[in-house]
């Protein structure tokens, strides 16, 4: 370097000099590239650990998965759907799992495994089992409103006009069939007792005319059928108004029920002597808990 500064005269050579000199520090990149590299190895091979790491981590369905299930056929609107769900899960729950199925909210399910389907209760509680048809009735919000409120008119006219009169028993045309009294064939009641709909028809009963009736819930079928010694009436629930009831006096663990098949009184199917204990889950069963009474 010295020697170079002795035989260049002219001035700013030095730095000419100096420059070609400096090259060798031009490696230093290198190293930062190669340090760069060596980075993005590193960068690679974590990721690859990570994702090594992240496949390892649950998802959130193990425990589901570990849980004993059960698989059912839902059945609703005439489409039917399979569903594997927690034999442990609520009847809530269940009306949940329906609703991400149908898209019909749970408020307005009626959901059937023999009788309506308690809601606090689990799967096992009530004894349902793999392959088991689960039928479910309902509309939607807006099939609802656009279809029910002529029947809420008519449910709150009956109403009202029940809260006038005599109690039912004392009515002329009630006492007829009451004074025969009790059958001697009628099922057992229990009084201020909450059932659910026996898995046989509720029979013994009497009708109007004083005759023998019996009450068959077909719930794959959405009908009441009700049997007399003549025949048998298939009637479709949905077009079941409302549904009058009220306990006989002297003989409380029993009810007198009418069912409104038509827009009027006139149209009532009167049964007499029903059991009290099933009274609460005849209605659910016809008009729904969703029902606007």
């Amino acid at each position: 370097m010295n020697i170079s500064q002795r035989f260049c005269p002219f001035p700013g050579s030095e730095e000419v000099i100096m420059e070609t000199e400096a090259k060798p520090k031009e490696a230093e990149p290198l190293g930062e590239d190669a340090e760069k590299g060596g980075a993005e190895t590193t960068s690679h091979t974590d990721a690859g650990n990570s994702t090594t790491q992240d496949s390892n981590i649950s998802n959130g369905d193990d425990t589901e998965d570990k849980q004993e299930t059960v698989d059912l056929k839902i059945i609703w609107n005439k489409n039917k759907y399979d569903l594997k769900i927690p034999v442990d899960s609520t009847g809530a729950k269940l009306k949940e799992r329906i609703h991400s199925l149908t898209g019909l909210p749970p408020a307005m399910q009626k959901v059937m495994y023999k009788g309506l389907l308690p809601e606090d209760k689990t799967l096992r509680e009530i004894k349902i089992t793999n392959g088991a048809k689960i039928m479910v009735v309902g509309s939607t919000i807006n099939d609802v409103l656009a279809v029910n409120t002529p029947k809420e008119v008519v449910q709150q006219e009956v109403k009202a006009e029940e809260n006038k009169k005599e109690p039912l028993c004392r009515q002329k045309q009630h006492r007829k069939v009451l004074d025969k009294g009790k059958p001697d064939d009628i099922m057992p009641a229990i009084k201020g007792a909450k059932e659910r709909l026996p898995t046989v028809p509720l029979s013994g009963m009497y009708n109007k005319s004083g005759g023998k009736v019996r009450l068959t819930f077909k719930l794959e079928q959405d009908q009441l059928w009700i049997g007399t010694k003549e025949r048998t009436e298939k009637v479709p629930m949905g077009s079941i108004k409302n549904i009058v009831s009220e306990p006989i006096e002297g003989h409380e663990d029993y009810h007198m029920m009418a069912f409104q098949l038509g827009p009027t009184e006139a149209s009532q199917y009167w049964v007499y002597w029903v059991p009290a204990q099933f009274v609460d889950a005849i209605k659910d069963t016809v008009l729904g808990k969703w029902q606007y009474f």
